[in-house]
């Protein structure tokens, strides 16, 4: 147990590390391992039950740490005379490992000794790959103001600085990943998606912010499954069977390569293709699983990673890396034995019983390897780190110079031995400076860097993996995002240039619309066509009723104009209107000529001529009056129809009722002393013709002044028709004109049936009254015809009754006279009349 000034080390963790010593500590965690087997955690001496396989790509994160480390020892401009020392551990990607060596590198390595209390072990960390471990790591460190910058650690729960203040990042956030991933989205058009989620901060949260952006698009989550690599088969054989059950072709794995490659073997295994996946930046470039073995299910995967950089002078010193070297070095002898294939044989090292072939001969070299770990001109993770280290350096350049590095080099403005961590805070979240390779190197508020990823696309060359660039999404300076990609280049997963298609159901068709099925997503509906009347017209249109003067197609795509319907002079009932109102007004006019012919004959002067000659025109002028009810109606036509009948019958009906008196103030002046006869002359017949003519044109100018008949369109009758008729106007001025005629017709009717007694020779009266009844019978059934009749029919219904009462008073009135004085002229005797 140690005891430093007053403080006292309980206990520490045995850890292997690569350290180095140096003025200025920088403690660096990194997954060197990625398998965890046990996870119990206990503050022993002794090693934990921990047994992981070894990962190239991490390794090659802690040699990049190291080379940046000793590139800026050797620089002159950047803490000069300065020597930057660093210890880096493994975190074997779980937080219980990575929170044990964010201890360890906080209490110190037992080598240095300090006077000073409680000093801190390190100024900086450089950690971790995993958004759950940064958790732990930024958690724990936090209170003790310990500035931490991870190089792969995404989660946009970091960005919270009120809980993690001293946090900072070389990647972007999640929270731009899924910006990126739901542009990806909309560009291919894609509605129906399955993601998959590692059991960890860092799937949970960009599969939560990756859902924000999409649902904004209407796009719809099919499923989410959790993954992660410490989980049993059953699981993993769940997720499987989700994947095979769902109608999805487009699934988005955000999980870290170590949790998703159990998935992707079984996945594999059991030959299901035809997804087209979309890649985290966790996976997308890992080499594990970028085999053509993989690429049989995964070929064709699209993802975002941050842009790939060149560290010049980087390949010299991975190849020169040898466990004969530094025989201390932790994690060498591991790497070695996966990249030669052999195990090192040390000095004074026991070489114990193992076979010949699997030692080494101490003459294997890396010089001229082939291996992807060599490849430095395609870096990505590794440059975060790289810029990481470099960051951190400004920030202590800064801090210890009170001056930015580059400028004219002046004595240190601070001891070393005074620097405290969280100074180092603050003048990282202050750092920024353009780097060898020009770029500018800064942390926005919440400690994240600048947005900006390449668009990688799986494709199959020479038999091997690659990850092919694509396109670019960064941040605009307008708050933007810009998507930009070359599509001609894709290779997907249905062959090159065949955008795979991603819907729970398709696009409905025009005339139809989208009926949501209950306990689905937005996405998954039925296609329902339109109701009569509305119609859409687009995929994506709701069915929109349509103007109402027009109606939906058969295929309820398009409004096209509704039929007029109107009564035309072409069509049967037009014809036979016409044909029997011409054949009443000839009728009527062939009356008035025999009439006119025959004047001075006993019947024609009983039945007074001159009443007769006007009641014939009346009659003629009625029978003209259905023509003005066929053909379109106009302002013109509808006042004069309905002015023209009531005045025309009116005239009609007041020549019967002068009649009327005429037969039975004659027949009364038969007996001695009646004078009645005497006073009813033909001036006395003209006044009743003119005065009860004359109420009816008055009511027919009033109705024309206060509110005239109108063309008018009626849509009641028939969806599919418009009904062209004449508005009354004024039903009262309608009914108005209707009732005087029919007072008139009870008064002629009551003054014949009064008179029906008279002599049988000629009883006119007996005519009259059988016109009237007829008249008046037409008329009571009109009105309730004319009321229910639809459309055209009206009109129908109308000239009928005109026709009918018409023809009615023309036969009853006059055809008996026209019957003596044509067949029967015998008869045609002042004493056959009296």
């Amino acid at each position: 147990m140690n005891t430093v000034s007053g403080c006292e080390l309980f206990s520490s963790f045995e850890m292997p590390s690569l350290f180095k010593q140096g003025e200025i500590m920088i403690g660096g965690i990194f997954p060197v391992f990625n398998k965890e087997i046990s996870s119990t955690s206990t503050f022993k001496r002794e090693p934990p039950g921990v047994k992981c396989a070894f990962d190239l790509r991490a390794f090659r994160w802690t040699q990049v740490m190291i080379f940046a480390i000793e590139e800026i020892n050797k620089e002159s401009a950047l803490l000069p005379n300065i020597s930057l020392g660093y210890r880096i551990l493994n975190s074997c990607a779980s937080p219980t490992n990575t929170l044990r060596a964010a201890l360890t590198l906080a209490s110190g390595p037992e080598e240095i000794k300090s006077t000073s209390p409680c000093p801190p072990a390190i100024s900086a960390l450089i950690a971790e790959s995993g958004s759950s471990q940064s958790l732990a790591v930024a958690g724990a460190l936090g209170p003790f103001q310990v500035p931490v910058v991870s190089y792969f650690s995404t989660c946009a729960c970091l960005s919270d600085k009120a809980k993690y203040p001293t946090f900072f990042r070389t990647i972007p956030s999640d929270y731009f990943q899924a910006k990126a991933l739901a542009a990806l989205v909309k560009r291919f058009g894609w509605q129906w998606i399955g993601t998959l989620q590692s059991d960890n901060d860092y799937g949970r949260n960009g599969i939560q912010a990756f859902s924000d952006e999409v649902k904004k698009l209407g796009v719809c989550i099919a499923f989410v499954g959790t993954i992660l690599r410490t989980y049993p088969m059953d699981k993993i054989l769940d997720v499987v069977e989700m994947i095979k059950q769902s109608t999805v072709k487009v699934i988005l794995a955000f999980v870290p390569e170590g949790d998703f490659y159990p998935l992707m073997k079984e996945i594999v295994k059991q030959n299901i293709t035809g997804i087209q996946w979309i890649a985290s930046e966790a996976w997308i470039t890992a080499p594990r699983p970028s085999t053509p073995e993989i690429y049989q299910a995964f070929g064709g995967a699209l993802g975002f990673v941050v842009q790939k950089m060149a560290i010049p002078n980087l390949k010299p010193f991975l190849t020169g890396i040898s466990p004969y070297t530094d025989p201390g070095a932790a994690f060498v002898r591991d790497f070695w034995e996966v990249m030669v294939g052999c195990r090192p044989v040390l000095p004074g090292e026991r070489t114990g019983t193992e076979a010949t072939n699997d030692k080494c001969t101490g003459n294997e070299t890396l010089l001229n390897s082939q291996d992807v770990f060599f490849n430095v001109t395609e870096l990505r993770v590794s440059y975060n780190v790289y810029t990481a280290v470099y960051a951190t350096a400004h920030a202590l350049h800064q801090l210890v110079f009170c001056q930015p590095a580059g400028e004219k080099p002046v004595r240190p403005c601070l001891n070393i031995s005074e620097i405290q961590p969280e100074q180092v805070t603050a003048h990282l979240q202050k750092v920024h400076f353009r780097n060898q390779f020009g770029d500018n190197v800064f942390f926005d508020e919440n400690g994240d860097p600048p947005a900006s990823y390449d668009i990688i696309n799986w494709q199959l060359r020479d038999g091997q993996v690659q990850h092919v660039t694509l396109g670019h999404f960064a941040s605009a300076a307008n708050g933007d995002y810009k998507l930009s990609i070359r599509e001609e280049e894709l290779v997907w997963r249905t062959g090159k240039m065949q955008v795979p298609s991603s819907v729970c159901s398709n696009v409905c068709p025009v005339g139809t619309r989208k009926a949501q099925i209950k306990g689905k997503p937005t996405c998954c509906f039925d296609c329902i066509p339109c109701a009569d009347g509305t119609i859409a017209n687009s995929t994506a249109a709701d069915c929109t009723p349509c103007p109402q003067e027009h109606w939906s197609s058969e295929r309820k795509d398009e409004c096209i104009p509704k039929t007029i319907e109107f009564l035309t002079y072409r069509e049967p009932m037009g014809i036979a209107i016409t044909v029997v109102s011409l054949l009443g007004a000839s009728l009527s006019l062939a009356t008035m000529m025999v009439f006119i012919q025959y004047r001075e004959t006993p019947v024609v002067k009983a039945s007074n001529s001159e009443l007769s000659c006007f009641l014939l025109f009346s009659l003629f002028l009625c029978f003209l009056c259905p023509l003005t009810f066929i053909g379109r109606p106009t302002v013109w036509t509808c006042m004069l129809r309905h002015t023209a009948f009531g005045v025309t019958f009116a005239l009609c009906i007041s020549c019967v009722l002068g009649k009327t008196i005429v037969v039975v103030t004659a027949f009364k002046a038969t007996f001695p002393g009646n004078k009645v006869a005497g006073k009813f002359g033909p001036a006395q017949q003209r006044i009743i013709v003119c005065s009860c003519t004359l109420i009816q044109i008055v009511i027919c100018i009033l109705w024309l002044k206060l509110n005239p008949p109108f063309p008018d369109m009626v849509f009641r009758h028939s969806n599919k028709k418009i009904v062209l008729e004449c508005n009354t106007g004024s039903e009262a001025a309608f009914y108005a004109v209707l009732g005087y005629i029919g007072i008139l017709a009870i008064i002629c009717l009551v003054l014949a049936f009064l008179a029906r007694k008279l002599p049988d020779n000629f009883n006119e009266a007996k005519f009259i009254t059988f016109s009237m009844l007829i008249f008046c019978a037409v008329w009571i059934t009109f009105i309730p015809a004319y009321v229910s009749s639809p459309g055209k029919f009206t009109v129908a219904v109308e000239t009928f009754a005109i026709l009918s009462s018409a023809f009615g008073l023309l036969i009853c009135i006059f055809a008996p006279k026209c019957y003596i004085i044509l067949i029967k002229p015998e008869k045609n005797t002042k004493k056959y009349v009296m």
